[in-house]
C-alpha cells in the first residue's frame, strides 16, 4: 500500500502541473507526457524514500 499512493500522488500532481502549464502555452493537454512526469516523480520518491534518507538517518 505504501507504494501505491505515491503513484497516486504523483499522478495527481503530475495532471494539474501539466495542465497549468501547457495552458500557458496555450497548447493541448498531452496524456502522455503527464504519464512521463508521473512515472520520473514516483521514482524519484522511492530512491529518497528507501534508499537514500534511510542510510542518512542510520550515520
Amino acid at each position: 500500500m505504501r507504494f501505491l499512493w505515491p503513484l497516486v500522488w504523483a499522478f495527481l500532481i503530475s495532471c494539474v502541473i501539466s495542465y497549468v502549464l501547457i495552458s500557458m502555452a496555450g497548447n493541448e493537454f498531452e496524456f502522455g507526457s503527464t504519464l512521463m512526469a508521473t512515472i520520473v516523480i514516483t521514482l524519484a520518491v522511492f530512491v529518497l524514500g528507501e534508499g537514500v534518507l534511510k542510510s542518512g538517518r542510520e550515520h
